[in-house]
């Protein structure tokens, strides 16, 4: 069983769609969605939800209003205008209330650092779980799929990109599958490095901009950090190819390969709009075009008979085919 992490240094360089292509074109596989804080590729692969599991993490203060003498000291210790900031009261049993008597804790503002409640002379506070998102295993028309939603101004987003990869990996391991392949997330923080952790290739996936090449040199550069196998794959590079030929250059003197290059094409576009990944035809896989050299379309249904295909849908069916390669190397 191979894992492959597909990542970029900045968000909207096409990892997603990169990703759904490969859904499409991968045989025994399980999908994964490791971009909890704004996860997106069940957008293009239209999942079912089998399972719907919740993930709590962190804690957040709560208010015993029997307790409470209005003394002030919270407000006083906390750092982040989390007390009487005019967020709703946070009261134990109650929920949610408005008491202008009674000091405010804002949900959105705690961290969750438990001073207050230390604080507290009257034991007014106490620092209780919170339900931090949900984590789904879901089936596709490409195979099955694990995802997670993380709520508004939720943090520990890290833990609950393990626990995605945790039940990607247990189907993978029980279903007999060769592939775990995930879409992760943008930059090099917290849930970039709990995605990158033990995979056997990273993809990142650049584009030919100024902020395109500086983020994929910390992606590299973190990945060399732990010791994971990377390599580059340059999105649109035809919009700049002096750009993109800056960006083989640095991969070459990193010794990073630059796995492909795939072309502008508003067939992407069509792609997204219809909520299909670019080298399929419908969203349930039906008509998945099997191109030949000249870009034929060789399968499908009637009425898809002849049709051409994109060139960056042959460029990801090249990119996917050397992907293969290097996880077998």
């Amino acid at each position: 069983m191979k894992e492959l992490l597909v990542i970029s240094g900045k968000g909207g360089t096409g990892k997603t769609s990169i990703v759904g292509a490969f859904a499409v074109l991968a045989d025994s596989k399980v999908l994964a969605d490791c971009d909890v804080d704004a996860a997106d590729l069940h957008l293009l692969l239209d999942p079912t939800v089998r399972t719907t599991n919740e993930f709590w993490a962190g804690k957040q203060a709560v208010l015993d209003p029997a307790m409470c003498r209005e003394c002030g000291v919270c407000a006083e210790v906390c750092r982040f205008g989390a007390i009487n900031g005019g967020g709703s009261m946070s009261v134990r049993g109650i929920g949610s209330v408005d008491n202008a008597s009674l000091p405010k804790i804002d949900p959105v503002s705690c961290e969750g650092c438990g001073v207050c409640a230390r604080a507290c002379p009257h034991g007014a506070i106490s620092m209780e779980d919170v339900m931090s998102g949900h984590w789904f295993v879901s089936d596709t028309a490409y195979g099955p799929m694990v995802h997670a939603r993380l709520g508004a101004a939720q943090e520990n987003s890290g833990k609950l990109v393990t626990e995605v990869r945790r039940e990607a990996r247990s189907i993978a391991e029980g279903q007999g599958l060769e592939y775990i392949i995930t879409d992760g997330p943008p930059g090099i923080g917290c849930p970039v490095i709990s995605s990158m952790s033990g995979v056997d290739l990273a993809l990142i996936v650049s584009e030919p901009t100024v902020s395109g090449v500086h983020d994929m040199k910390r992606v590299i550069e973190l990945a060399h950090h732990f010791g994971v196998k990377a390599a580059v794959c340059i999105n649109k590079y035809d919009l700049d190819e002096v750009s993109a030929g800056q960006i083989e250059e640095y991969c070459q003197s990193e010794g990073v390969e630059v796995a492909g290059k795939i072309p502008f094409d508003e067939e992407v576009v069509g792609a997204l709009v219809r909520g299909v990944p670019v080298v399929a035809h419908d969203g349930r896989g039906v008509g998945i075009a099997r191109a030949g050299a000249d870009g034929a379309d060789r399968s499908g249904p009637a009425g898809f008979a002849g049709r051409t295909e994109g060139k960056a849908a042959r460029a990801m069916r090249q990119l996917w085919a050397r992907v293969v390669d290097c996880l077998k190397g």
